[in-house]
């Protein structure tokens, strides 16, 4: 930790403009109001957030999470409704902080080593907070000067602040806007870390915010936006059949969106190892990510692919966020299935970790569960019950689980 925390004050010093112009506001409780007054909900409780991690079977974890309240720009909020859900956000008072408060939850999959998950899980939240839109004509100088693939970035989602002089002649940072700036300054911060070059991380982020001012376990109002690199799964269960709703697509070299932006920009660096695995430039599962410096100017993007869901009533149970030493063995529905009936968001996270296990998982893997305002509504039968029966026989007697 003492070295994450020295990389990060000697990065920011590097900077002629640190990202970290306003003050921090992000805390690790949940404001909400009450009759009486107001009340505070302590992320980190396990009846309020489930978290379940193993190593497996390798030598170091790399896996890391966060969880954190933050208050947002309520401009940039109601630019962010209006864009993706096509709503006119006008809360009675758009400066209160119950109106602009958000739940941040990350969860980050290190690989060749720990420093860029470790670090994401100490700033990641903390630059999502307090990115300034002034700042991305220099950001997008930086990234430019990246070289390869980046000669031809255009800016993505930063576009419309790149040659602007003046920020209050800008619109507000939308959560889009936000997410990719604040993934492209880690990148920034990063690199005069000599680790990062080789080392990186996948980051699955999802914001939750209650228009209707709940806590988000009892809100029926609830905005979800998810901004995504890499393979982790984030998958929402609804209520009325359990089926599982993915929020994520992995990017691998060769999904078809992964493969199409690259073929477009760098032509086709795809190796299929023996195993039938495919490899970017023959090292790299994933194609978007934080970190691996090296292959940037190859195509490694830490670009987040963001979308949106208005979460209405009682329509969903849960959230699930799994590390790909989940998603490996269990498919998108036994998660959900599997997580089901759990008396609380840990113990339906534990089960979820149990279940990899038993069934081979070996590598760093983890579960993080967060409950909506259908948590106790699951109707519906459990359509993956027998399958998993089956490869629990299946797997009796295995390496793995005589080991456990």
């Amino acid at each position: 930790m003492q070295r994450i925390a020295s990389l990060f004050f000697q990065s920011s010093k590097s900077l002629k403009t640190t990202v970290y112009s306003s003050s921090r506001r992000y805390h690790d409780f949940l404001r909400f109001s009450t009759p009486g007054g107001a009340g505070r909900v302590p992320l980190h409780s396990p009846t309020v957030i489930g978290v379940a991690s193993s190593r497996g079977t390798r030598s170091h974890h790399e896996d890391y999470y966060a969880f954190a309240s933050l208050l947002l720009d309520p401009e940039g909020l109601r630019a962010s409704l209006k864009k993706t859900l096509g709503i006119d956000w006008a809360p009675k008072n758009i400066n209160d902080p119950l109106a602009r408060q958000v739940v941040f939850v990350g969860l980050y999959d290190g690989h060749g080593g720990s420093t860029v998950s470790q670090y994401l899980r100490q700033e990641l939240h903390g630059l999502f907070e307090s990115v300034d839109k002034s700042h991305i004509p220099e950001l997008y100088l930086w990234i430019k000067d990246q070289g390869g693939y980046f000669k031809r970035f255009r800016g993505g989602a930063l576009a419309p602040w790149i040659h602007q002089s003046k920020s209050n002649d800008t619109p507000p940072l939308d959560l889009e806007a936000r997410a990719t700036q604040a993934f492209f300054e880690v990148d920034r911060l990063l690199a005069i870390e000599s680790e990062a070059k080789t080392c990186g991380a996948t980051a699955s982020v999802a914001i939750l915010h209650s228009l209707d001012t709940r806590p988000f376990f009892s809100s029926t109002k609830l905005v979800l936006t998810v901004a995504h690199v890499g393979d982790a799964r984030v998958l929402l269960c609804r209520t009325n059949d359990c089926l599982v709703h993915p929020m994520t697509e992995n990017h691998h070299p060769d999904t078809l969106m992964e493969a199409a932006r690259l073929r477009r920009m760098m032509g086709s660096s795809l190796i299929t190892d023996s195993f039938g695995e495919s490899r970017w430039m023959g090292a790299l599962a994933n194609t978007r990510a934080l970190g691996d410096l090296k292959w940037k100017r190859y195509g490694v993007t830490p670009e987040p692919d963001v979308r949106t869901m208005l979460l209405e009533g009682k329509k969903w149970a849960y959230m699930i966020i799994v590390s790909d030493g989940v998603s490996s063995i269990l498919s998108d529905q036994e998660i959900v299935d599997v997580a089901r009936g759990a008396p609380s968001p840990k113990k339906a996270a534990d089960q979820i970790l149990s279940c990899s296990e038993e069934l081979g998982g070996e590598d760093n893997a983890t579960v993080v569960v967060v409950p909506l305002s259908g948590w106790a509504d699951i109707q519906g039968p459990d359509r993956t019950r027998a399958l998993r029966e089956y490869r629990s026989q299946q797997a009796i007697g295995s390496e793995r689980q005589r080991r456990m």
